[in-house]
């Protein structure tokens, strides 16, 4: 019965009923089980005890039950196939039976061509130098995203170079990452050398930034205290300078796109990312995960792009290599090598303090020390020195350790660079939010000491690549090699056989000699011995 009032009516029923009920049904259940038993049928399948051990021929019986049930699979993934076969078929006549027909010839036009052309590979040079062009030429404002851990070896003099020499007076940017893993005081002086070049940003990228469908859920409850939140790995600092500066840029403007450009893991698609609010980009800790461009929208007048790293040039000094190129991914390089070359750079009671290791004589050593720490060991107790190695270099090439190099006291502008281009590249931005928003971030930054931060010796700009030739790469050694070859006269064999020089005469092996000492063995009266005695 429905109560006035009430949207729906009351569960509730009086006690003699619901007992009726209740009897009722168990009575029901006992006639289903009476008649179960009649006809000999039971609720819990009998389990399958199986071969017994007993038994002859056991292995053959299972055997053949195994095979028996793998025809049973093939048959039914047959029919599955057949099935999804029948279905693509029904589809493609249907579609081919409604689209017309100019639509359909240019269809089978493009699928031929797809066909005949090869897949591009995406680990190439070639295609990594001609996607950067493609960021290059789309973009109007180009910002190199360099590490404040050696922002001088994060330079591509080739790259900025293309940027000022392409045709609609594109704009340069230079963007100091991983700000949080330098001291303060080297931060500022990077950004007073820098600035005399181009605006710098300061910028401090988070590194806990979660996915879409998981940023969408909002919590009820916020926590009093945000403290987890605003930690030091997923605060985000100098993302409102940034966006500020940009959208002061484009005021002008319809749509604003800006190319994020730079070396392998310096930190382009983490500030993609810090400037979105969300994971749009990959990222990883292995360099070159990024191989296409790609872009995202941060507002509706501002659009950046993210760019595969800057292909390094084999003629750079091998610790820039070991830092910004891909020849370990690649297998060009050991990790050993790149260790070694790293380890070369640095000062050695620094890395001893820093690591916690005893005293070392070489890179392989302090493998070892620092396999033992860290507990990377194989069979028998042996330590793993190339985890150690892959170990260290993910923490100098990733966000992880703490090194720093020193500014020059005395910047001089490069050679493709002079004043008027410096006051171009100036104009049009509002220098006033720039520096405030640089003050506020290197506030709100926790720096570490310069106690704790690694002293590392730059080598300079790293040249870059940004077109590759076909041809194969050929060792200039042995280019030198074969002119030398070719520019020699041709002689006769005559005077080929007098020009030859006399071979060297193999000297027999050294031999030592011992001078011999002469011995007295003169037998006195007293010590000689009469043999008959024993005879007599």
């Amino acid at each position: 019965m429905k109560r006035p009032k009430l949207k729906k009516a009351s569960k509730r029923v009086s006690c003699s009923k619901r007992y009726k009920i209740q009897k009722k049904v168990r009575d029901h259940v006992r006639k289903l089980r009476k008649e179960a038993n009649k006809k000999g049928v039971s609720k819990r399948p009998k389990k399958d005890l199986g071969v017994p051990s007993s038994a002859p021929f056991k292995e053959e019986v299972l055997r053949e039950a195994e095979l028996r049930r793998l025809q049973i699979e093939e048959e039914t993934e047959k029919k599955k196939r057949a099935k999804k076969e029948a279905r693509a078929k029904k589809k493609e006549t249907s579609s081919k039976v409604t689209e017309p027909k100019a639509k359909k010839a240019r269809q089978d036009v493009v699928e031929k061509q797809a066909e005949n052309l090869p897949a591009p590979d995406k680990s190439s040079k070639q295609y990594l130098c001609s996607e950067l062009n493609k960021v290059i030429d789309a973009s109007d404002v180009l910002i190199e995203v360099l590490d404040a851990r050696d922002p001088l070896g994060c330079r591509c003099p080739q790259l900025e170079e293309a940027v000022l020499q392409r045709e609609g007076s594109k704009k340069l940017l230079f963007l100091l990452s991983k700000i949080d893993l330098v001291p303060q005081e080297n931060v500022a002086k990077w950004i007073q050398c820098l600035q005399l070049e181009y605006p710098v940003v300061a910028f401090k990228s988070s590194t806990q930034i979660k996915d879409k469908t998981v940023h969408a859920k909002k919590r009820r409850l916020v926590a009093s205290n945000e403290v987890l939140d605003r930690s030091r790995a997923a605060a985000c600092l100098g993302n409102r300078s940034l966006t500020e500066l940009l959208t002061s840029f484009a005021a002008n403007k319809a749509s604003l796109k800006v190319g994020v450009v730079g070396f392998p893991n310096v930190g382009k698609s983490s500030l993609i990312n810090s400037m979105k609010g969300t994971l749009e980009c990959n990222v990883g800790i292995r360099r070159g995960v990024t191989k296409s461009m790609q872009e995202v929208h941060i507002s509706k007048s501002v659009k950046l792009i993210d760019s595969p790293g800057v292909v390094a040039a084999p003629s750079n000094p091998p610790a820039s290599l070991a830092l910004r190129s891909l020849q370990v991914e690649q297998g060009q390089e050991t990790v050993l090598e790149a260790v070694r070359t790293l380890l070369k750079q640095c000062d050695h009671s620094q890395i001893m303090l820093q690591y916690n290791v005893p005293d070392f004589r070489n890179s392989l050593e302090f493998l070892t020390f620092f396999a033992k720490k860290r507990g990377y060991l194989q069979k028998g107790g042996v330590p793993n020195t190339v985890q150690a190695a892959t170990t260290f270099l993910t923490d100098w090439t990733g966000a992880k350790m703490s090194y720093h190099c020193k500014a020059p006291e005395n910047p001089k502008l490069p050679a493709y660079l002079s004043e008027a281009v410096v006051t171009e590249m100036q104009n049009g931005w509002d220098l006033n939010i720039l520096k405030t928003g640089n003050e506020e971030t290197l506030k709100g930054v926790k720096f570490p000491s310069q106690a704790s931060s690694i002293c590392f010796i730059s080598k300079g700009p790293t040249a870059g690549l940004l077109s590759v030739s076909n041809s194969p790469e050929e060792k200039p050694d042995a280019t030198e090699r074969e002119v030398a070859q070719n520019n020699k006269p041709k002689q006769s064999t005559g005077e080929t056989a007098n020009t030859k020089e006399p071979e060297k005469a193999k000297e027999p092996p050294v031999r030592v000699r011992f001078q011999s000492v002469p011995i007295d063995i003169g037998v006195s009266a007293d010590d000689a011995y009469d043999f008959n005695t024993d005879f007599e």
